[in-house]
């Protein structure tokens, strides 16, 4: 598997929440650390996905924010 976005991260899919379009993914990447992703009720079917199995996240974009308080 080969990608052109370079943040890959690697985790485990800790739940799965399937809505009427969409579904929440939530991959745990480290030890209480998480991300959290809306795709398409097709794709996460498509992609097999189930609590427990290995998934990567893949994030693309050309700006990212940075805030502090």
């Amino acid at each position: 598997m080969k990608f052109s976005a370079r943040n890959q991260v690697k985790g485990t899919i800790k739940a799965i929440h399937e809505g009427a379009i969409n579904t929440e993914v939530v991959i745990e990447i480290a030890p209480g650390v998480e991300l959290i992703s809306i795709i398409t009720k097709s794709s996460a079917h498509a992609l097999e996905l189930a609590v427990g199995k290995t998934a990567y996240a893949v994030i693309k974009a050309s700006n990212v924010m940075v805030a502090v308080d």
